[in-house]
């Protein structure tokens, strides 16, 4: 006798990490709901239930694979929490795969209108908050400057770091996250 319907809780979880393994094995071009369906026991019809696109599931399984990797600390240091969670930023679209699957997700959103609000929305957008909630964690300790523009912060670290990893002529490491973040603190001025 089987076990019946699985709870729908289960069945995402189990496609979320069924997407996100078969997008960093076999990338965009190898990203099938066949191949997921496979892999995660769930039915296309449930999957495609779940998802409007194969470009929206893809998005969130890469999420999935990543989002507690990405995770913000809050040590009460600033300057430390910025070169941990971007180290950990660059472990991950260095590592593994990943980052050619971000630049194929980007490059696809660009066409794919469904991919790109489920990239602004689950992905991009939330993981923005949260840098801008650090950072204004920060000015309320009085750790950063009162009036500090927290999205052109967040385009200043993290954006470098999306622009060598779209056009790699240099390294895409920690020595360039702290590079970023020595820039940051200390300025560029004489």
């Amino acid at each position: 006798m089987g076990r019946g319907r699985r709870p729908a809780g289960e069945v995402r979880r189990d496609v979320l990490a069924a997407a996100g393994r078969v997008l960093r094995e076999q990338g965009m071009a190898g990203f099938t709901v066949e191949k997921v369906a496979a892999a995660s026991g769930a039915s296309k019809v449930t999957i495609y239930k779940m998802w409007p696109s194969k470009g929206t599931l893809a998005m969130e399984g890469y999420f999935a694979s990543v989002e507690q990797a990405l995770s913000f600390p809050d040590t009460g240091d600033i300057e430390a929490d910025l070169r941990t969670q971007l180290h950990a930023f660059v472990d991950v679209l260095t590592g593994d795969g990943t980052g050619r699957v971000v630049a194929e997700l980007i490059g696809a959103a660009q066409t794919d209108r469904a991919l790109h609000e489920a990239y602004l929305s689950a992905y991009s957008r939330p993981r923005r908050d949260l840098a801008v909630a650090r950072l204004q964690t920060a000015i309320d300790a009085g750790q950063l400057r009162y009036g500090l523009d927290c999205e052109s912060v967040v385009d200043q670290l993290w954006g470098a770091c999306y622009h060598r990893l779209l056009l790699p002529d240099e390294p895409l490491d920690h020595r360039f996250v702290d590079t970023l973040v020595d820039n940051l603190f200390h300025g560029i001025g004489a």
